[in-house]
């Protein structure tokens, strides 16, 4: 990588950097592959618990960018042997392992007193444990690389602060155990040149908040935000390269609200 100091579009400020992302073919996931894509990254692994699904916006991706080596490797990021497998395999086709981004995600909206163990734990193993579980693999190839490297987890507004209308312990919690892993994460890595992050989105308009029944609440999340409405994707893309490239070289154990404003209210 070289240091900069004005970025532009054109100017590529990752050089010989290759990236995991998990949940890397939803829609966060495909637009921080693509900005760190356009910034230079030479290599992207997609983890997702079903590639296939989404070869059409790969095969795109590929097409966009010819010169860079995209792969996708299928993984529910629950199972450590997958998880350590998928590392592995991306080591060594992409030749290193130097940013790992965390998208993989569930939401689960339900009153506390009718939480079933099931969803309680399903929530909290995809979220948070599995954050953990990719988080450590790549942290032992980048050690064994002796390259240092960057780690983003997607956190949550729902970590800060409990959401409205909806009920939804189970995900508020597993994002406020997110912020926590991060900044321990932070304080026991750096020593190897790793730095560990998170953002925290505010609502973003994917597939996760869309759907009957989310009417209303929709409404309530616009007129409950300054900017009256929800985030793109595609607005997550500046501090996922912040965060991933040299430009961020001094943000360690950091959490970004990207809400639009909306944790003013």
């Amino acid at each position: 990588m070289r240091s900069v100091g004005i970025i532009e579009s054109s100017v590529p400020i990752f050089t010989s950097s290759n990236s995991s992302v998990t949940g890397g073919c939803g829609n966060l996931g495909i637009e921080a592959a693509r900005a760190l894509l356009e910034h230079g990254v030479s290599g992207v692994s997609l983890f997702d618990v079903n590639p296939a699904q989404a070869q059409g916006v790969v095969d795109k991706l590929r097409s966009d960018f010819p010169l860079a080596k995209i792969i996708t490797k299928k993984v529910d990021v629950r199972d450590q042997q997958a998880v350590q497998a998928a590392v592995a395999e991306t080591a060594d086709e992409l030749g290193s392992l130097d940013i790992l981004l965390c998208f993989a995600g569930v939401v689960a909206c339900n009153h506390a007193l009718d939480v079933a163990l099931e969803e309680w734990k399903r929530t909290l193993d995809i979220n948070t444990t599995g954050s953990w579980l990719c988080a450590q693999a790549v942290a032992k190839q980048m050690i064994e690389q002796g390259t240092g490297g960057s780690i983003v987890f997607t956190a949550s507004i729902s970590g800060h602060s409990v959401n409205f209308p909806q009920p939804q312990v189970s995900y508020n919690v597993s994002k406020g155990a997110l912020l926590q892993l991060k900044s321990s994460l932070a304080a026991e890595w750096a020593r190897y040149g790793i730095r560990v992050n998170s953002i925290s989105p505010g609502y973003m308009d994917t597939i996760l908040n869309e759907g009957p029944g989310l009417e209303e609440a929709r409404k309530l999340w616009y007129s409950r935000n300054p900017m009256g409405r929800m985030g793109d994707p595609s607005e997550l893309t500046g501090v996922v390269v912040l965060l991933c490239s040299r430009a961020g070289r001094y943000i360690n154990g950091a959490d970004i609200l990207v809400d639009g404003g909306g944790s003013v209210f």
